[in-house]
């Protein structure tokens, strides 16, 4: 037989207080004795009572709950996003409700509609995949919403994402300057944000170096391993004199390690390969991969406090938040000779440079 659900009448009956002295108690409102409070909430431990946060809700307007919806929890980069913000959510007192869309827009647009139906405070959205009319009407009718790695001009959205143009420019430049010369770019998804500002820094950097950009060695791929590996595979087969390759991410970078493997392309002898994010798996395969290290963990912590301050009413303290990427230089794309001595002052430039049209 299952126990019976302690309610506040309950405490209240323990105590030999009324139901609001108990509400008061747990809220730290009202006049209320110290004893008598530390009376209460003793009772409260003890009976195992759990205030009903969906009545408090309907009450407060308020669930103390947040939502956070990642594209796709089974990559670790946004699991060390997911981790950071939980931490920040728990941290000032809030749950996380965590939604994965699978890589799917369809599959997004039901976990926001989830939240909305939950009645969730504010919602992170990280890397939507959704296209902009899509983006914009849910926009328009959802809580208060902070992005992860996208931006967006509509009403007061904010945002937090890594320094995309930045890090693509710097892993471009690091590719020039140990001698490549073909460099091509597995662009990630078409509907990426942060996709598309790695390939402007890729073809800036080709254009600094007066290297001829080939829009066939831009390739969309989806983020994940086995595409890394057939789209590198589909581009060393048609371009035989393609020397490197950039990556999306960390595993799309691994994927092009199996490729290269598979191909008998030696890596880095005959094909560097760069990836994105830095997840642990980069410095445990062979070679041990060069790639751009962005602080995922601080990225979900830095969405939530973002969304905690527009809850709270923030004024000139709510603005969008860049962070930068560092290269790690490992086995994969290692620095030419000649670069030795010069590889920290361009690089450290990049690092501390100021994005275009960002607060």
């Amino acid at each position: 037989m299952m126990s019976k659900r302690v309610n506040i009448a309950d405490v209240a009956h323990a105590a030999g207080v009324s139901a609001q002295t108990v509400s008061r108690a747990l809220n730290n409102k009202g006049e209320i004795r110290p004893e008598t409070r530390d009376r209460i909430l003793a009772i409260v431990d003890h009976l195992g009572y759990r205030p009903n946060t969906l009545a408090r809700g309907l009450v407060t307007q308020k669930t103390a709950t947040l939502g956070l919806v990642v594209p796709d929890i089974a990559n670790p980069f946004f699991s060390e996003v997911t981790r950071g913000a939980e931490e920040a959510a728990h941290r000032a007192g809030y749950s996380l409700l965590l939604c994965n869309a699978h890589e799917d827009p369809v599959r997004e647009v039901e976990a926001l509609y989830t939240l909305e139906a939950q009645r969730v405070d504010g919602i992170v959205l990280c890397s939507s995949r959704l296209s902009e009319e899509t983006f914009c009407t849910l926009m328009a009718r959802l809580p208060t919403v902070v992005l992860v790695n996208r931006e967006s001009s509509e009403g007061d959205l904010k945002s937090v994402r890594v320094d995309d143009e930045a890090g693509a420019l710097c892993a471009t430049r690091h590719l020039l300057r140990s001698g490549r010369r073909s460099i091509a770019f597995l662009a990630g998804p078409p509907a990426s944000q942060g996709g598309q500002r790695r390939a402007q820094g890729y073809q800036l950097a080709l254009s600094e170096a007066g290297v001829p950009g080939d829009p066939a060695l831009t390739v969309a791929c989806a983020p994940q391993l086995e595409s890394g590996y057939s789209t590198a595979q589909q581009i060393l087969t048609n371009h035989p004199e393609v020397d490197a390759l950039l990556c999306y991410n960390d595993l799309v970078a691994v994927g092009a390690l199996q490729a290269c493997a598979a191909l008998g392309r030696r890596v880095p002898e005959d094909v560097a390969v760069v990836g994105f994010d830095d997840i642990l798996l980069a410095g445990l395969v062979t070679p041990p991969l060069t790639t751009l290290r962005s602080d995922k963990r601080g990225l979900g912590a830095e969405a939530v406090r973002l969304l905690l301050r527009k809850l709270a009413g923030c004024t000139d303290d709510c603005e969008n938040v860049v962070l930068q990427p560092e290269l790690i230089v490992r086995a994969s794309a290692p620095a030419g000779p000649e670069q030795e001595e010069t590889l920290h002052g361009p690089l450290e430039a990049i690092h501390h440079r100021r994005p275009r049209g960002d607060n």
